[in-house]
């Protein structure tokens, strides 16, 4: 029985609403089955200000589509990879900028974004904001980049014994965001230019922080019971713990599971065809033509004019009588018939 090889990533995607009147994530994955290289962009639209899912819609369709673009290049310009990340984040941002200006109304919209460039077992990522970006391995889980909000500020303040850890836990000002993409200037990013290198069975989730109303110490477990099932599996045992809060404030939570399944050689690596470059051993070459072109070409290899029904004569044989033909007995030969009677046998079809 014949078997599909085993893909390199092994990715599922989910997203759940929470408590909030609106979908303000958005998150696109691309890993095409045959390539060794894969990209998850997300982004989280800032909850509560207009037009929050409008911004998170726009930073992952510029960061994605830029991404897209380069993607045939990652392997021959693999050293590029960050800079193709902060291009796609400038991009998006610039987008983000005119829209408001075409659209004042959505003054004060933003989104958060993490881009993850997979090539083999290698990770790049750019991050803006507070999206967590979780790496697991060997029953440990950490977060890869950094939280640009306010809660590494109080969770410092807790530690040193500023403040009280149930008053940090709950801190209002601790979802405060200190870098975000808004069209204005991005005060900070996080786009390492070493990659970080995965092992086969590693676990990694890119996520809105809605999944962080789960403790770290609860994600870290169900990564853990669950290291060895299907990345979807993991996705929906995440999104039952998230169900289970019932938390009537579960902000949108919105995530990607990704495992390396294996790191074996890349055996012909998808590359980008040179610029100039002109196909000419194929059998069939696809080419556009001019509309005139074409009907040229069409009245060439026209068909066969139609005839008219009234020009049809159908030819309809003569029927004549079979005439029996008597045997005398002892009779050597058959009496002979006239050449234009055809013989009672044949006549008679052949019985």
């Amino acid at each position: 029985m014949w078997r599909s090889p085993e893909p390199r990533f092994d990715v599922a995607s989910a997203i759940c609403q929470g408590g909030r009147d609106y979908q303000e994530d958005a998150i696109v994955t691309d890993f095409p089955f045959g390539s060794d290289s894969g990209v998850v962009v997300l982004a989280d639209g800032m909850g509560g200000h207009a037009a929050g899912d409008v911004a998170s819609k726009i930073v992952v369709t510029e960061v994605f589509s830029e991404l897209k673009f380069e993607s045939a290049n990652f392997t021959d310009y693999e050293a590029d990879i960050p800079r193709y990340l902060t291009t796609s984040a400038v991009s998006a941002n610039s987008v983000v900028r005119e829209h408001v200006k075409t659209h004042p109304d959505t003054r004060g919209m933003g989104a958060t974004l993490v881009s993850v460039v997979l090539i083999e077992n290698r990770m790049y990522w750019m991050s803006i904001g507070d999206s967590p970006l979780y790496h697991f391995r060997g029953g440990q889980m950490k977060q890869l980049n950094e939280d640009h909000s306010m809660a590494p500020q109080i969770d410092f303040m807790v530690k040193s014994g500023l403040l009280d850890p149930e008053a940090g836990k709950n801190h209002p000002d601790r979802n405060c965001l200190t870098s975000v993409i808004l069209g204005d200037r991005v005060a900070k990013s996080d786009c390492p230019k070493t990659p970080f290198e995965l092992q086969v069975g590693d676990i990694v989730v890119v996520s809105s922080d809605g999944l962080q109303y789960l403790e770290d110490a609860k994600i870290q477990k169900i990564l853990n019971r669950y290291r060895r099932k299907k990345a979807a599996e993991i996705a929906g045992y995440l999104l039952e713990a998230i169900e289970a809060l019932a938390d009537p404030d579960q902000d949108n939570c919105t995530f990607s599971v990704i495992k390396l399944n294996h790191n074996k050689p890349v055996i012909r690596a998808i590359r980008a065809k040179p610029v100039g470059h002109m196909d000419t051993n194929l059998a069939t070459v696809t080419r556009v033509v001019e509309l005139d072109e074409a009907e040229k070409v069409a009245a060439r290899v026209a068909p066969p004019a139609k005839v008219k029904a009234s020009e049809v004569h159908s030819k309809i044989k003569e029927v004549r009588p079979v005439r029996q033909v008597t045997v005398k007995p002892r009779q050597e030969k058959p009496q002979e018939v006239e050449a234009a009677d055809p013989p009672a046998k044949l006549a008679a079809g052949g019985k």
